[in-house]
């Protein structure tokens, strides 16, 4: 008897996915993307430690909040799924209603806040403390919160204010509780995986969260969680204050683009081998577990 075949029901620029009725795979492939593109070089394991990586994280804040992973061992999915190329980088999800908030924190000051905060001495319309310098931690962290763009699209900031009306818009009566509970549950996640990060050499600078809601209407997180994809990690030896910081994530891949602009999107073997050693470093320094 042939095994049933999937086809993704949705394709982002890295990651696909695919519906088996009560659940979904999540599956993160060895593609990467730079300023909108995505290249021609496939990052090899890079769509494995990713989904291991939230894997931890989910692992380690339910606590906190529920989230969407169900297994990331392929022996519990369809059979189809048992096969070299979704072995490792795959996730077996619950389904959830996602709610179209992008659920940004920031502890440090860098990127696009800087630009920000250099003209105006706000970031997202929130005002900051006067003198900070590229890349300070800030006395607190702050809730950013964006709109989802389509692909292609920019994501727009809002404000905390507006985020309450877009769900308020969609889900009447509800709106403020809604978006206080994922204010409230994105703070308490960057507090306590920053936190445990530092002890492990890593500063999360910022990163981003997504929320859905289950058939009860609870909020569950879902989406990828604390990856170099959705979050700037900084090595915490060297950090200061005054410049920008190296990061564990695409830098290699932006800069040698920046460097190369005839570059068609391709990269030189020795960028992607680069690339894939901080992405595996990230994430032995975090697990403490070998990447094998």
């Amino acid at each position: 008897m042939s095994t049933q075949e999937f086809l993704p029901i949705k394709e982002g620029k890295v990651r696909e996915v695919y519906d088996i009725g009560e659940s979904l795979i999540i599956t993160a492939t060895d593609r990467i993307s730079a300023f909108d593109h995505i290249l021609k070089n496939q990052i090899t394991q890079k769509g494995a430690i990713l989904t291991q990586m939230s894997k931890f994280w989910f692992d380690f804040t339910k606590d906190i909040v529920p989230n969407h992973m169900l297994s990331v061992d392929v022996k519990d999915m369809p059979e189809f799924f048992q096969q070299e190329k979704f072995d490792g980088n795959s996730m077996m999800c619950k389904k959830l209603e996602m709610l179209p908030i992008e659920c940004i924190v920031r502890g440090y000051i860098t990127g696009s806040g800087w630009e920000s905060y250099k003209e105006n001495g706000t970031v997202c319309g929130i005002t900051l403390p006067e003198g900070l310098k590229e890349s300070d931690k800030l006395p607190e962290p702050i809730y950013t919160p964006s709109t989802k763009a389509e692909i292609g699209l920019h994501d727009e900031n809002i404000s905390f204010e507006r985020s309450v009306e877009i769900l308020e818009e969609i889900y009447p009566g509800k709106g403020a509780d809604y978006a206080n509970q994922i204010k409230d549950c994105t703070i308490a996640l960057y507090k306590k995986c920053a936190e445990y990060a530092l002890s492990k050499g890593i500063i999360i600078a910022d990163t981003k969260f997504e929320f859905g809601l289950d058939e009860n209407g609870n909020v569950v997180l879902g989406d990828e969680m604390l990856t170099p994809d959705s979050s700037r990690f900084w090595p915490l030896e060297g950090y200061e204050a005054g410049k920008s910081q190296p990061s564990f994530d695409k830098q290699f891949v932006r800069d040698w683009l920046k460097a190369n602009p005839d570059n068609d999107y391709l990269l030189p073997e020795e960028v992607v081998i680069k690339t894939v050693d901080k992405y595996k470093e990230a994430y032995e320094l975090l697990t403490g577990t070998k990447f094998d």
